[in-house]
């Protein structure tokens, strides 16, 4: 964007298309480097939860170890994957690759939207719109490690583990695997970014910290459907989504309330400076 604020509007919608041509050229630099890589990614992370030496599952077999004296997640030696439709890899290639360009470049998406903005904010917004940019991308990733590590393991050990009779030979869909792992993992991603919408509803007035405590309940009840939204029907997924959502909830409420301070002081300020002159 350009220092000079009296830009036009086709100015302004210029520059905007600029940095949107920007962002989605790092997606599609992203979204290309992962598809070359895809066999390993598809090997080592993508089905990485349906395996017994996951971080995840080695680290609660050792607290199992120590409390228990045995293992209590044990997955089968297989997790056999089955392809129905002739393009239906290819299709699941395309979409790992486009989520994973997304991921890997949303860093640098929310560093191109700041310098959107940036020009177009007082030198005090400035650098308080620093600290709320590194917190989208920082937030979001930390919402993806959740789901993948996690979230998704117990999902992926519920469905291998439950049965209905010894009768069936499981035999697992190639795209409902992606759906559940795409739906986790990027669901997570999304929901971890409320603490910046309350920040920005904060901001402008429409939220205080008193409502969000008083409303608490409330909220629990909403994270406990949007925690089942984004998880299988398995209640432990469910549990492991809704316990980050409630610990952010009450972040949220702590930064509601710094932020409501902040706007308070900024409206008494305005209000003096208004009656001076």
């Amino acid at each position: 964007m350009s220092e000079d604020k009296d830009m036009s509007f086709f100015g302004h919608i210029g520059e905007l298309r600029g940095h949107l041509i920007r962002s989605i050229l790092a997606i599609v630099i992203a979204a290309i480097v992962v598809g070359f890589n895809i066999n390993w990614i598809m090997d080592h992370i993508f089905f990485g939860p349906t395996r017994n030496d996951f971080p995840t599952f080695k680290l609660v077999n050792e607290f199992s170890q120590w409390v228990l004296g045995e293992d209590s997640i044990t997955l089968p030696d297989e997790f056999p994957v089955r392809v129905q439709r002739l393009y239906q890899q290819f299709n699941v290639m395309m979409a790992v690759s486009i989520f994973g360009g997304i991921v890997a470049a949303f860093p640098y998406i929310v560093w191109e939207l700041w310098r959107f903005i940036s020009p177009a904010l007082h030198p005090n917004e400035r650098k308080n719109s620093i600290f709320i940019i590194n917190s989208v991308w920082i937030l979001f990733m930390t919402g993806v490690l959740c789901g993948y590590f996690l979230i998704l393991p117990f999902a992926v050990n519920f469905g291998v583990i439950f049965k209905i009779s010894d009768i069936i030979i499981p035999l697992y869909d190639l795209s409902d695997y992606t759906t559940l792992f795409l739906q986790v993992v990027i669901g997570m991603g999304v929901v971890f970014l409320f603490p910046v919408l309350i920040y920005f509803l904060t901001n402008i007035g429409i939220l205080n910290p008193q409502f969000m405590k008083t409303y608490r309940r409330h909220a629990i009840v909403l994270i406990m459907v949007v925690a089942a939204i984004i998880t299988p029907a398995d209640v432990l997924s469910m549990i492991m989504a809704a316990l980050p959502l409630l610990l952010l909830y009450e972040f949220s409420i702590v930064m509601c309330g710094y932020t409501y301070k902040k706007v308070q002081k900024r409206d008494a300020s305005s209000s003096q400076a208004v009656q001076k002159s």
